[in-house]
């Protein structure tokens, strides 16, 4: 991929990143478990314990997936390969980890993502505040994954044929 293609997509990533870092912190700092489980269902404790760890580990994932794109960006003589790599990262981490959760708190239904309907299935369900955080996350990251799709397997194939290990 050129050069400035690889250092614009940086870019938009970084920026799409810093979006959802926002969000997540701003959610993650103004809400506790007491605070969402209002009904005090054991069921759903649980439920909001799965999505809380699943939004702090997407956060760090996220974070630091900001940052390796900022070191990227700043260094005097831009290093496509080094870029490549931090893509292929944020890919393979912070996009899946939207997307396919530890706790599989909600869930992609493929079905809808063609009918403009809202693609986000959770498994019970949540608070006006969880609802809005996931949907709109999962705008930022489904903007991501298709910016990203080629590092999910032209990236490492390309890596295979000059023989390196991924």
């Amino acid at each position: 991929m050129a050069v400035f293609n690889v250092k614009n997509l940086c870019e938009t990533t970084r920026a799409k990143l810093s979006e959802a870092i926002a969000k997540m912190e701003a959610f993650l700092n103004g809400h506790a478990l007491q605070q969402l489980n209002t009904e005090n269902d054991e069921a759903m404790e649980e439920f909001y314990k799965g999505y809380l760890a699943d939004t702090r580990h997407l956060l760090v994932f996220s974070e630091v997936a900001y940052e390796k794109l900022g070191v990227a960006l700043r260094r005097p003589n831009f290093n496509v390969e080094y870029a490549e790599k931090v893509l292929y990262d944020v890919y393979h981490t912070s996009v899946n980890n939207f997307f396919y959760p530890k706790n599989e708190c909600y869930s992609e239904d493929g079905r809808y993502a063609y009918t403009g309907q809202d693609a986000i299935r959770f498994r019970k369900k949540p608070t006006r505040d969880v609802r809005d955080l996931t949907i709109e996350l999962s705008k930022i990251y489904e903007t991501l994954r298709e910016d990203l799709s080629y590092y999910e397997t032209d990236y490492i194939t390309q890596k295979r044929l000059q023989g390196e290990k991924v």
